[in-house]
C-alpha cells in the first residue's frame, strides 16, 4: 500500500515554470511505476507522464513533450514533474498515481490503484 501527497501547484503566467512533487509513504515505493495525470473542469482525466520503477524509462504525452519532465528519487520516496513553458491549456488539477502493474509506457487511469488528492495548476494568459 502507498499513500501519495502532491504539492507545488499554484498560479503562474504563461511561459512560466512550476515543479510538482509527490511524496509517497510506504516501504514498497520503488516497486511502483508512477504517473502524473491532470483533469480540467468538464473534461476527463488525462495522462501527462509516467516513469518506471527504476526511473530508467519515462514517457510524456505529446501535448507536454519537450516542456514537461518526470523524475523520481526512490531514496526520498518522491516523484516530480518539472513543467516549463506553461500554457493556459495546462490549467488543471494535477494528480500523482501509482501502479503495481509494471512498466508499459502510458496506462489509462483505471490501471493506477493509488492516487493523491491533487494539486491545482493555473496558467494565466
Amino acid at each position: 500500500q502507498v499513500q501519495l501527497v502532491e504539492s507545488g501547484g499554484g498560479l503562474v503566467q504563461a511561459g512560466g515554470s512550476l515543479r510538482l512533487s509527490c511524496a509517497a509513504s510506504g516501504r514498497t515505493f520503488s516497486s511502483y511505476a508512477m504517473g502524473w495525470f491532470r483533469q480540467a473542469p468538464g473534461k476527463e482525466r488525462e495522462f501527462v507522464a509516467a516513469i518506471s520503477w527504476s526511473g530508467s524509462s519515462t514517457y510524456c504525452a505529446d501535448s507536454v513533450k519537450g516542456r514537461f519532465t518526470i523524475s523520481r528519487d526512490n531514496a526520498e520516496h518522491t516523484v516530480s514533474l518539472q513543467m516549463n513553458s506553461l500554457r493556459p491549456e495546462d490549467t488543471a488539477v494535477y494528480y500523482c498515481a501509482a501502479t503495481s502493474r509494471g512498466w508499459d509506457g502510458p496506462r489509462p487511469p483505471t490501471q493506477y490503484a493509488h492516487w493523491g488528492q491533487g494539486t491545482q495548476v493555473t496558467v494565466s494568459s
